[in-house]
Protein backbone atom coordinates (compact mmCIF):
# COMPACT_ATOMS: atom_id res chain seq x y z
CA UNK A 1 0.00 0.00 0.00
CA UNK A 2 1.31 3.45 -0.86
CA UNK A 3 1.94 6.44 1.43
CA UNK A 4 2.02 4.42 4.37
CA UNK A 5 4.55 4.07 7.13
CA UNK A 6 4.86 2.02 10.55
CA UNK A 7 6.50 3.24 13.53
CA UNK A 8 7.53 0.38 16.50
CA UNK A 9 7.31 1.15 20.12
CA UNK A 10 10.36 -0.78 21.37
CA UNK A 11 12.10 1.62 24.24
CA UNK A 12 10.32 -0.10 27.20
CA UNK A 13 12.27 -2.00 29.86
CA UNK A 14 9.96 -4.78 30.64
CA UNK A 15 10.40 -5.31 33.79
CA UNK A 16 7.58 -7.99 34.36
CA UNK A 17 9.26 -10.26 32.44
CA UNK A 18 11.96 -10.88 34.70
CA UNK A 19 15.05 -10.79 32.35
CA UNK A 20 18.53 -9.57 31.36
CA UNK A 21 17.02 -10.08 27.55
CA UNK A 22 15.13 -6.90 26.68
CA UNK A 23 11.19 -7.48 26.56
CA UNK A 24 10.80 -7.47 22.69
CA UNK A 25 13.51 -10.00 21.69
CA UNK A 26 11.87 -12.72 23.66
CA UNK A 27 10.86 -15.62 21.20
CA UNK A 28 7.85 -17.54 20.04
CA UNK A 29 8.80 -20.38 17.92
CA UNK A 30 12.13 -19.02 17.25
CA UNK A 31 11.68 -15.72 16.22
CA UNK A 32 11.65 -12.38 18.23
CA UNK A 33 8.10 -10.70 19.39
CA UNK A 34 9.70 -7.62 17.73
CA UNK A 35 10.32 -9.36 14.29
CA UNK A 36 6.66 -10.83 13.91
CA UNK A 37 6.00 -7.15 14.20
CA UNK A 38 7.96 -5.40 11.65
CA UNK A 39 7.42 -8.60 9.67
CA UNK A 40 3.28 -7.72 10.01
CA UNK A 41 3.68 -4.10 9.40
CA UNK A 42 5.33 -5.14 5.90
CA UNK A 43 2.53 -7.65 5.60
CA UNK A 44 0.10 -4.74 5.66
CA UNK A 45 1.96 -2.94 2.66
CA UNK A 46 4.46 -0.52 5.09
CA UNK A 47 6.96 0.98 2.70
CA UNK A 48 9.40 2.11 5.62
CA UNK A 49 9.28 1.17 9.56
CA UNK A 50 11.43 2.76 12.12
CA UNK A 51 12.05 1.18 15.73
CA UNK A 52 12.00 3.36 18.27
CA UNK A 53 14.71 1.93 21.06
CA UNK A 54 15.73 3.06 24.07
CA UNK A 55 16.38 0.31 27.42
CA UNK A 56 19.19 -1.70 25.92
CA UNK A 57 18.96 0.02 22.44
CA UNK A 58 22.01 -1.39 21.05
CA UNK A 59 20.89 -4.99 21.81
CA UNK A 60 17.81 -4.35 20.95
CA UNK A 61 19.26 -2.94 17.47
CA UNK A 62 21.39 -6.21 16.91
CA UNK A 63 18.68 -8.88 17.56
CA UNK A 64 16.56 -7.68 14.78
CA UNK A 65 16.81 -10.11 11.99
CA UNK A 66 14.42 -8.20 9.54
CA UNK A 67 16.45 -5.75 7.21
CA UNK A 68 16.02 -2.05 6.17
CA UNK A 69 14.79 -1.36 9.20
CA UNK A 70 15.44 2.62 10.49
CA UNK A 71 15.58 3.69 14.18
CA UNK A 72 15.08 6.49 16.60
CA UNK A 73 16.84 6.51 20.06
CA UNK A 74 13.64 7.16 23.15
CA UNK A 75 16.80 8.00 26.28
CA UNK A 76 14.33 8.47 28.43
CA UNK A 77 10.87 6.78 28.67
CA UNK A 78 7.99 9.57 29.29
CA UNK A 79 5.02 7.52 27.62
CA UNK A 80 4.16 6.28 24.46
CA UNK A 81 2.85 9.98 23.04
CA UNK A 82 6.89 11.03 23.87
CA UNK A 83 8.22 7.73 22.26
CA UNK A 84 6.60 8.34 18.69
CA UNK A 85 7.52 12.77 19.22
CA UNK A 86 11.82 10.85 19.07
CA UNK A 87 10.75 9.48 15.34
CA UNK A 88 9.56 12.59 14.57
CA UNK A 89 12.12 13.23 11.75
CA UNK A 90 10.17 9.91 10.26
CA UNK A 91 7.02 11.17 10.25
CA UNK A 92 5.64 12.83 6.87
CA UNK A 93 2.51 15.01 6.27
CA UNK A 94 1.38 13.17 3.25
CA UNK A 95 1.57 9.36 4.31
CA UNK A 96 -0.56 7.22 7.35
CA UNK A 97 1.59 6.19 9.86
CA UNK A 98 0.82 2.74 11.79
CA UNK A 99 1.66 3.23 15.37
CA UNK A 100 2.36 -0.26 16.60
CA UNK A 101 4.26 -2.05 19.94
CA UNK A 102 7.36 -4.38 20.12
CA UNK A 103 5.10 -6.69 22.09
CA UNK A 104 2.12 -7.36 20.13
CA UNK A 105 3.68 -10.61 17.91
CA UNK A 106 0.70 -11.65 16.98
CA UNK A 107 -0.79 -9.33 14.71
CA UNK A 108 -1.37 -10.22 10.96
CA UNK A 109 -0.36 -8.33 7.91
CA UNK A 110 -4.05 -8.65 6.53
CA UNK A 111 -5.40 -6.96 9.34
CA UNK A 112 -3.27 -3.88 9.50
CA UNK A 113 -3.95 -3.51 5.36
CA UNK A 114 -7.69 -3.90 6.10
CA UNK A 115 -6.73 -1.12 8.88
CA UNK A 116 -5.32 1.15 6.10
CA UNK A 117 -7.92 0.52 4.28
CA UNK A 118 -11.23 1.43 6.17
CA UNK A 119 -8.95 4.50 7.58
CA UNK A 120 -8.88 6.25 4.51
CA UNK A 121 -12.21 5.02 3.06
CA UNK A 122 -13.44 7.13 6.21
CA UNK A 123 -10.93 9.66 5.53
CA UNK A 124 -10.36 9.44 9.37
CA UNK A 125 -7.47 11.90 10.85
CA UNK A 126 -6.61 8.75 13.40
CA UNK A 127 -8.21 5.50 13.46
CA UNK A 128 -7.73 3.12 16.41
CA UNK A 129 -8.09 -0.41 16.71
CA UNK A 130 -10.47 -1.99 19.67
CA UNK A 131 -11.17 -5.45 20.83
CA UNK A 132 -13.93 -6.53 22.87
CA UNK A 133 -13.18 -8.98 26.02
CA UNK A 134 -15.14 -11.12 28.41
CA UNK A 135 -12.95 -9.84 31.04
CA UNK A 136 -11.41 -5.81 30.28
CA UNK A 137 -9.64 -5.86 33.81
CA UNK A 138 -6.64 -3.48 33.37
CA UNK A 139 -7.28 -2.12 29.90
CA UNK A 140 -8.32 1.53 28.66
CA UNK A 141 -11.70 1.90 27.49
CA UNK A 142 -12.93 2.75 24.63
CA UNK A 143 -16.04 5.65 25.77
CA UNK A 144 -18.15 6.08 22.55
CA UNK A 145 -21.38 8.81 22.43
CA UNK A 146 -25.23 7.63 21.70
CA UNK A 147 -24.53 7.36 18.34
CA UNK A 148 -21.45 5.16 18.77
CA UNK A 149 -18.79 7.59 17.39
CA UNK A 150 -15.74 7.77 19.52
CA UNK A 151 -15.66 10.05 22.01
CA UNK A 152 -12.46 9.26 24.53
CA UNK A 153 -10.43 6.37 25.35
CA UNK A 154 -10.08 6.48 29.86
CA UNK A 155 -7.84 4.37 31.33
CA UNK A 156 -8.88 1.62 33.79
CA UNK A 157 -7.44 3.32 37.00
CA UNK A 158 -9.49 6.79 36.07
CA UNK A 159 -12.84 4.68 34.84
CA UNK A 160 -15.78 5.41 36.76
CA UNK A 161 -18.00 2.37 37.56
CA UNK A 162 -20.32 3.00 34.65
CA UNK A 163 -17.13 3.35 32.15
CA UNK A 164 -15.42 -0.20 34.00
CA UNK A 165 -18.36 -1.91 32.55
CA UNK A 166 -17.41 -1.28 28.87
CA UNK A 167 -16.16 -4.63 27.51
CA UNK A 168 -14.11 -2.81 24.49
CA UNK A 169 -10.61 -1.69 24.70
CA UNK A 170 -7.99 0.34 23.37
CA UNK A 171 -5.45 -2.22 21.92
CA UNK A 172 -2.88 0.53 21.36
CA UNK A 173 -2.89 -0.01 17.93
CA UNK A 174 -3.39 3.67 15.41
CA UNK A 175 -3.15 4.10 12.22
CA UNK A 176 -2.68 8.49 11.91
CA UNK A 177 -2.97 10.75 8.98
CA UNK A 178 0.62 11.76 8.97
CA UNK A 179 0.32 15.83 9.56
CA UNK A 180 -2.53 15.25 12.29
CA UNK A 181 -0.12 12.98 14.31
CA UNK A 182 2.83 15.62 13.71
CA UNK A 183 0.51 18.81 14.77
CA UNK A 184 -0.88 16.41 17.94
CA UNK A 185 2.03 15.82 19.09
CA UNK A 186 3.07 19.00 19.08
CA UNK A 187 0.00 19.94 21.21
CA UNK A 188 0.67 17.21 23.54
CA UNK A 189 1.21 17.66 27.26
CA UNK A 190 2.74 16.13 30.23
CA UNK A 191 0.42 17.32 32.76
CA UNK A 192 -0.60 14.02 34.75
CA UNK A 193 1.04 12.62 37.60
CA UNK A 194 3.05 10.52 35.75
CA UNK A 195 4.71 13.43 34.07
CA UNK A 196 4.42 11.47 31.19
CA UNK A 197 3.12 12.70 27.33
CA UNK A 198 0.30 9.66 26.17
CA UNK A 199 -0.75 8.90 22.93
CA UNK A 200 -4.00 8.66 23.73
CA UNK A 201 -4.35 12.16 24.15
CA UNK A 202 -3.86 12.62 20.79
CA UNK A 203 -6.93 11.35 19.78
CA UNK A 204 -9.02 13.65 21.38
CA UNK A 205 -6.91 16.55 20.48
CA UNK A 206 -7.39 15.50 16.97
CA UNK A 207 -11.23 15.26 17.79
CA UNK A 208 -11.48 18.71 19.51
CA UNK A 209 -9.74 20.27 16.21
CA UNK A 210 -12.55 18.59 13.93
CA UNK A 211 -10.79 15.73 12.72
CA UNK A 212 -12.36 12.52 12.67
CA UNK A 213 -11.91 9.73 14.95
CA UNK A 214 -12.53 5.50 13.79
CA UNK A 215 -12.98 2.57 15.65
CA UNK A 216 -12.04 -0.47 14.22
CA UNK A 217 -12.87 -3.43 16.12
CA UNK A 218 -10.61 -6.39 15.86
CA UNK A 219 -12.31 -9.26 14.57
CA UNK A 220 -9.71 -11.48 16.41
CA UNK A 221 -8.62 -10.26 19.79
CA UNK A 222 -5.80 -12.51 20.21
CA UNK A 223 -4.37 -10.43 17.10
CA UNK A 224 -3.25 -7.76 19.62
CA UNK A 225 -2.45 -9.76 22.75
CA UNK A 226 0.08 -7.73 24.13
CA UNK A 227 2.90 -9.38 26.46
CA UNK A 228 4.44 -8.50 29.51
CA UNK A 229 5.60 -11.19 31.48
CA UNK A 230 6.46 -14.89 30.89
CA UNK A 231 3.31 -16.22 31.74
CA UNK A 232 1.45 -14.13 29.00
CA UNK A 233 4.61 -15.30 26.51
CA UNK A 234 3.79 -18.82 26.58
CA UNK A 235 0.04 -17.81 26.38
CA UNK A 236 1.08 -16.40 22.67
CA UNK A 237 3.31 -18.90 21.59
CA UNK A 238 0.34 -21.44 22.44
CA UNK A 239 -1.96 -18.96 20.34
CA UNK A 240 0.89 -18.95 17.46
CA UNK A 241 1.60 -22.43 17.91
CA UNK A 242 -2.06 -23.25 17.42
CA UNK A 243 -2.59 -20.80 14.05
CA UNK A 244 0.18 -22.77 12.76
CA UNK A 245 -0.64 -26.40 13.28
CA UNK A 246 -3.82 -25.31 11.93
CA UNK A 247 -2.60 -24.00 8.53
CA UNK A 248 -0.81 -26.93 8.25
CA UNK A 249 -3.44 -29.22 8.88
CA UNK A 250 -5.89 -27.16 6.61
CA UNK A 251 -3.50 -27.89 3.81
CA UNK A 252 -3.56 -31.61 4.42
CA UNK A 253 -1.04 -32.65 7.21
CA UNK A 254 -1.48 -34.89 9.99
CA UNK A 255 -0.85 -33.26 12.79
CA UNK A 256 -1.55 -36.58 15.56
CA UNK A 257 -1.30 -34.12 18.61
CA UNK A 258 -1.07 -30.29 17.82
CA UNK A 259 -0.77 -29.34 21.68
CA UNK A 260 2.49 -31.29 21.47
CA UNK A 261 3.88 -30.27 18.33
CA UNK A 262 6.03 -27.03 18.28
CA UNK A 263 6.40 -26.13 13.85
CA UNK A 264 8.08 -22.57 13.40
CA UNK A 265 6.14 -20.65 10.52
CA UNK A 266 8.80 -20.81 8.02
CA UNK A 267 8.53 -24.46 7.79
CA UNK A 268 7.03 -26.17 4.63
CA UNK A 269 5.87 -29.60 4.68
CA UNK A 270 4.06 -31.49 1.94
CA UNK A 271 0.39 -32.87 1.96
CA UNK A 272 -0.11 -36.52 3.38
CA UNK A 273 2.68 -36.05 5.73
CA UNK A 274 2.09 -37.10 9.28
CA UNK A 275 3.47 -35.40 11.97
CA UNK A 276 3.59 -37.38 15.97
CA UNK A 277 3.70 -36.24 18.99
CA UNK A 278 6.61 -34.32 20.66
CA UNK A 279 8.19 -32.77 17.28
CA UNK A 280 9.94 -29.48 16.97
CA UNK A 281 10.17 -28.45 13.66
CA UNK A 282 12.28 -25.43 13.23
CA UNK A 283 13.73 -22.61 10.68
CA UNK A 284 13.75 -23.20 6.94
CA UNK A 285 12.77 -26.80 7.48
CA UNK A 286 10.91 -28.12 4.18
CA UNK A 287 9.17 -31.56 4.29
CA UNK A 288 7.88 -33.76 1.22
CA UNK A 289 4.66 -35.49 0.84
CA UNK A 290 4.16 -38.95 2.52
CA UNK A 291 6.63 -38.24 4.56
CA UNK A 292 6.29 -39.81 9.01
CA UNK A 293 7.93 -37.67 11.47
CA UNK A 294 8.30 -38.38 15.02
CA UNK A 295 7.80 -38.87 17.21
CA UNK A 296 9.67 -36.68 19.41
CA UNK A 297 12.07 -35.42 16.88
CA UNK A 298 13.69 -32.27 15.85
CA UNK A 299 14.68 -30.74 12.45
CA UNK A 300 16.36 -27.81 12.26
CA UNK A 301 16.75 -26.46 8.42
CA UNK A 302 16.16 -30.00 7.28
CA UNK A 303 15.29 -30.63 3.61
CA UNK A 304 13.75 -33.76 3.64
CA UNK A 305 12.30 -35.86 0.60
CA UNK A 306 9.08 -37.49 -0.10
CA UNK A 307 8.66 -40.84 1.51
CA UNK A 308 10.58 -40.07 4.34
CA UNK A 309 10.48 -41.99 7.60
CA UNK A 310 12.49 -40.15 10.62
CA UNK A 311 11.52 -40.72 14.53
CA UNK A 312 13.56 -39.88 17.92
CA UNK A 313 16.26 -37.88 15.99
CA UNK A 314 17.98 -34.65 15.87
CA UNK A 315 18.84 -33.21 12.59
CA UNK A 316 20.10 -30.16 11.79
CA UNK A 317 20.82 -28.25 8.32
CA UNK A 318 20.80 -31.12 6.32
CA UNK A 319 18.86 -32.85 3.22
CA UNK A 320 17.82 -36.24 3.24
CA UNK A 321 16.32 -38.18 0.44
CA UNK A 322 13.32 -40.09 -1.23
CA UNK A 323 11.92 -43.22 1.20
CA UNK A 324 14.79 -42.73 3.15
CA UNK A 325 14.85 -44.37 7.40
CA UNK A 326 15.74 -42.27 10.16
CA UNK A 327 15.77 -43.12 13.75
CA UNK A 328 15.22 -43.97 15.91
CA UNK A 329 18.49 -42.31 18.63
CA UNK A 330 20.08 -41.18 15.54
CA UNK A 331 22.17 -37.69 15.36
CA UNK A 332 22.21 -35.86 12.14
CA UNK A 333 24.73 -32.98 12.27
CA UNK A 334 24.85 -30.16 10.17
CA UNK A 335 26.03 -30.33 6.40
CA UNK A 336 25.23 -33.87 5.46
CA UNK A 337 23.59 -35.01 2.01
CA UNK A 338 21.98 -38.52 2.90
CA UNK A 339 20.62 -40.25 -0.59
CA UNK A 340 17.27 -41.93 -1.42
CA UNK A 341 16.72 -44.99 0.40
CA UNK A 342 19.27 -44.69 3.02
CA UNK A 343 19.10 -46.41 6.24
CA UNK A 344 20.51 -44.54 9.56
CA UNK A 345 19.40 -46.34 12.30
CA UNK A 346 19.43 -46.90 15.70
CA UNK A 347 22.71 -44.78 17.95
CA UNK A 348 24.14 -43.49 14.08
CA UNK A 349 25.68 -40.42 14.16
CA UNK A 350 26.48 -38.73 10.51
CA UNK A 351 28.38 -35.36 10.57
CA UNK A 352 29.78 -33.60 7.22
CA UNK A 353 29.22 -36.22 4.56
CA UNK A 354 27.22 -37.77 1.90
CA UNK A 355 25.54 -40.91 2.02
CA UNK A 356 24.91 -42.72 -1.69
CA UNK A 357 21.78 -43.83 -2.22
CA UNK A 358 20.50 -47.00 -1.00
CA UNK A 359 23.61 -47.38 1.63
CA UNK A 360 22.67 -48.94 5.14
CA UNK A 361 24.28 -47.59 8.29
CA UNK A 362 22.23 -49.38 10.80
CA UNK A 363 23.21 -48.78 14.22
CA UNK A 364 25.74 -48.13 16.86
CA UNK A 365 28.08 -46.44 13.85
CA UNK A 366 29.60 -42.74 13.23
CA UNK A 367 30.23 -41.42 9.85
CA UNK A 368 31.78 -38.26 9.94
CA UNK A 369 33.71 -36.05 7.05
CA UNK A 370 32.98 -39.06 4.86
CA UNK A 371 31.92 -39.25 1.03
CA UNK A 372 30.05 -42.74 0.95
CA UNK A 373 29.04 -44.10 -2.55
CA UNK A 374 25.85 -46.10 -2.88
CA UNK A 375 24.60 -49.77 -1.47
CA UNK A 376 27.41 -50.00 0.89
CA UNK A 377 26.77 -51.77 4.28
CA UNK A 378 28.14 -50.34 7.42
CA UNK A 379 28.26 -52.68 10.21
CA UNK A 380 27.40 -52.28 13.58
CA UNK A 381 29.98 -50.42 15.37
CA UNK A 382 31.84 -49.50 12.17
CA UNK A 383 33.87 -45.61 12.85
CA UNK A 384 34.98 -43.25 10.57
CA UNK A 385 38.02 -42.37 12.32
CA UNK A 386 38.88 -38.16 11.20
CA UNK A 387 40.30 -36.22 13.61
CA UNK A 388 44.21 -37.08 14.20
CA UNK A 389 44.38 -34.82 17.20
CA UNK A 390 45.01 -31.51 14.89
CA UNK A 391 43.52 -31.89 11.88
CA UNK A 392 40.01 -33.34 10.57
CA UNK A 393 40.62 -35.55 7.56
CA UNK A 394 38.02 -37.36 5.13
CA UNK A 395 37.20 -40.88 4.42
CA UNK A 396 35.78 -41.89 1.04
CA UNK A 397 33.95 -45.18 0.50
CA UNK A 398 33.48 -46.62 -2.78
CA UNK A 399 29.74 -48.23 -4.24
CA UNK A 400 28.51 -51.32 -2.82
CA UNK A 401 31.62 -51.88 0.03
CA UNK A 402 30.72 -54.09 2.99
CA UNK A 403 32.36 -52.74 6.11
CA UNK A 404 32.23 -55.80 8.98
CA UNK A 405 30.85 -55.01 12.63
CA UNK A 406 33.52 -53.00 14.53
CA UNK A 407 35.56 -51.43 11.91
CA UNK A 408 37.68 -48.51 12.35
CA UNK A 409 38.39 -46.90 8.86
CA UNK A 410 41.06 -43.97 10.20
CA UNK A 411 41.23 -40.86 7.59
CA UNK A 412 42.54 -39.63 5.36
CA UNK A 413 41.99 -43.38 3.73
CA UNK A 414 39.97 -44.40 0.48
CA UNK A 415 38.20 -48.08 -0.09
CA UNK A 416 37.24 -48.67 -3.25
CA UNK A 417 34.12 -49.68 -4.91
CA UNK A 418 33.14 -53.58 -4.55
CA UNK A 419 35.60 -54.16 -1.27
CA UNK A 420 34.95 -56.46 2.13
CA UNK A 421 36.38 -55.12 5.07
CA UNK A 422 36.65 -57.65 7.70
CA UNK A 423 34.98 -57.45 11.39
CA UNK A 424 37.21 -55.73 13.56
CA UNK A 425 39.78 -54.23 11.57
CA UNK A 426 41.21 -51.09 11.77
CA UNK A 427 41.88 -49.83 8.29
CA UNK A 428 44.97 -47.61 8.07
CA UNK A 429 45.72 -47.52 4.30
CA UNK A 430 43.62 -47.29 1.35
CA UNK A 431 41.90 -50.40 0.16
CA UNK A 432 41.75 -51.61 -3.71
CA UNK A 433 38.40 -52.66 -5.39
CA UNK A 434 36.92 -56.09 -5.00
CA UNK A 435 39.46 -56.83 -2.60
CA UNK A 436 38.84 -58.53 1.47
CA UNK A 437 41.27 -55.89 3.57
CA UNK A 438 41.95 -57.98 7.17
CA UNK A 439 43.89 -55.97 9.65
CA UNK A 440 43.25 -57.20 12.98
CA UNK A 441 45.91 -59.35 15.44
CA UNK A 442 45.86 -63.43 14.52
CA UNK A 443 44.00 -65.11 17.37
CA UNK A 444 45.75 -66.87 19.61
CA UNK A 445 44.79 -69.51 22.17
CA UNK A 446 47.36 -70.38 25.21
CA UNK A 447 46.68 -73.47 27.06
CA UNK A 448 47.14 -73.58 30.79
CA UNK A 449 46.64 -69.62 30.83
CA UNK A 450 44.36 -70.08 33.17
CA UNK A 451 45.69 -72.36 35.74
CA UNK A 452 48.97 -70.32 36.02
CA UNK A 453 47.14 -67.11 36.46
CA UNK A 454 45.34 -68.19 39.48
CA UNK A 455 48.53 -70.33 40.81
CA UNK A 456 49.62 -66.72 41.22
Amino acid sequence: MENLKAIVLAAGEGSRMKSKTPKVLHKILNKTMLDYVIEAARGGSAEAVCVVVGHKAEEVKAGIACDGVGFALQKEQKGTGHAVMMAADFIEDDKDMLILYGDTPLMQGESLARLAEIHRTEGNGVTVVSAVLDDPTGYGRIVRDSAGNFRKIVEHKDASAEERGIQEINTGIYIFNGRALRESLQKLGNENAQGEYYLTDCLESILLDGGRVGIVTAEDADEFFGVNSRVQLAEAAGIMRERVNRKHMENGVTIIDPANTCIDPSVKIGMDTVILPGCVLEGDTVIGEDCEVGPHTRLTDMKLGNGVKIQQTVALESEIGDGAVVGPFAYIRPNCHIGNRVKVGDFVEVKNSTIGDGTKIPHLSYVGDTDAGERINFGCGSIMVNYDGKKKHRTTVGNDVFVGCNVNLVAPVTVEQGAYIAAGSTITKDVPEDVLAVARARQQVIKGWKEKRFEK
